[in-house]
């Protein structure tokens, strides 16, 4: 009997699973867990590495994590260098596999790798997870999405919908066919790949190094729990704003970006949470920032690759790209304080504060007449929390290209400055000095 091939994207996880669930159900008699880690050095069409260290070390820490947890049930992962759509029709081959099943992703590079296995003559399952809902049970068709979030939010939490208890890990999987021999070309051993630590810089706000932040689920897990412990949910309100340190925020967002962590784990112990300590504003807060991450999401379901054109959802002419402009802006060389210290820390940490995001964003789009793809393109690079679904939709609404009803954002830095760092120490911690 052929293996099936279960293909990991963006949910490197074996809780809440139900694309896994699906891969081992039927007649599924042998898996082969597979990831095909890209060209880590590919450059971005503006000019720099598409993957930049932080992400990087990230991803590999994530996969370690990812790739233990399954030894331990005597499935290994298999890491596959190269593109997806390259690389698994020859290990289908190799291994007389046919049947692909992984995560639906609505985003256009991820379904253009779909459709080239398909072409390739694979079979390929598609299971959508990435969401706290499931786009079948919201109050309209997804092409009928409300135009703006707020209407969104609203009939959901009219319609009272909550996701079902998140699935628990599997105990036991099935095996790697016996005998399975691997061409060398086709695997990697992460091991060997050589990855170079997140640097130890005890300024970010997501530390790395001992008793910091490490990517994976393990590490995921422990600090949801943590967060919980720690009563952290009952000022999330009044500290989401804040521009440094780790406690200010959940930090949620570099787990949930790799699927390390799921959505609907995250919601059913916050639930959990609440029925033993009582909601609060800070508690509601956290569920109405899980809910934007869905409704990017389903953006994409509704309008797909209309959210990569240059104008966006809006009719306006392509955005213009001031090179040097920009070039300033991703060196933290642009003469406002605040900005070029933004700039600063999201170079050096692959980390930034959402306040800030917008900030350095609307500085780019709005004063340097930049181009809302390239940065975009350049948080993509930096983040260790790229999500593609929350950046695309983020960048286009500061642009005013997207679902913002007032037609984009433009933030008053030096305003901005006034009310999050009056005293200045976050400028001072990020100066150039």
């Amino acid at each position: 009997m052929s293996p099936v091939l279960f293909w990991f994207r963006h949910d490197l996880r074996l809780h809440d699973q139900p694309a896994l669930l699906q891969a081992c159900s039927g007649e599924a008699q042998y898996l082969v867990p597979v990831f095909c880690l890209p060209d880590l050095e590919a450059a971005s069409p503006w000019g720099f590495t598409r993957v930049g260290p932080h992400r990087r070390a990230w991803l590999v820490e994530t996969l370690q994590d990812l790739a233990d947890q399954l030894a331990q049930r005597g499935c290994p992962l298999l890491v596959c260098p190269g593109p997806a759509a390259v690389t698994l029709p020859r290990l289908a081959a190799a291994l007389g596999a046919r049947r692909v099943v992984c995560e639906e992703i609505a985003a256009p590079e991820e379904q253009d790798e779909v459709e080239a296995l398909r072409a390739a003559g694979l079979s390929v399952h598609t299971v959508w997870h990435g969401s706290l809902l499931d786009p079948a049970w919201l109050p309209w068709a997804v092409s009928d999405l409300p135009a703006t979030f707020t209407a969104f939010r609203q009939a959901v939490e009219r319609a009272q919908l909550s996701p079902p208890e998140p699935l628990p890990a599997p105990s036991t999987l099935p095996p790697w066919p016996p005998g399975l021999s691997v061409p060398p070309a086709l695997c990697l051993d992460l091991a060997g790949f050589g990855s170079v630590p997140r640097p130890v810089d005890p300024r970010s706000s997501i530390p790395a190094g001992e008793g910091g932040f490490r990517g994976g689920e393990t590490e995921g897990l422990a600090h949801l729990a943590r967060y919980l412990v720690r009563r952290l949910p009952d000022s999330y309100k009044q500290t989401r704003n804040g521009l440094s340190g780790p406690d200010y925020s959940s930090k949620w967002s570099p787990w949930l970006s790799t699927g390390a962590l799921s959505a609907r784990r995250i919601l059913a112990e916050l639930r959990r949470y609440e029925a033993e300590h009582g909601a609060t504003e800070g508690s509601y807060w956290l569920w109405f920032e899980l809910l934007w991450r869905d409704y990017f999401r389903f953006l994409h379901l509704q309008h797909g690759r209309r959210l990569y054109r240059a104008r966006g959802l809006a009719s306006h002419p392509n955005p213009p790209q001031d090179a040097e402009g920009f070039e300033r802006w991703r060196q933290a060389a642009t003469g406002e304080p605040l900005v070029d210290a933004a700039m600063r820390e999201l170079r050096d940490t692959g980390y930034l504060s959402n306040r800030l995001r917008q900030v350095v964003a609307s500085y780019l789009l709005h004063e340097l007449r930049g181009d809302w793809r390239a940065g975009a393109a350049w948080f993509e690079a930096c983040l260790v929390d790229y999500d593609v679904y929350s950046n695309q939709g983020n960048w286009l609404y500061i642009a005013g290209r997207g679902t913002d009803p007032r037609g984009g954002r433009r933030f008053n830095v030096v305003r901005q400055a006034a009310e999050h760092d009056p005293d200045g120490a976050y400028q001072r911690l990020w100066s150039a000095a």
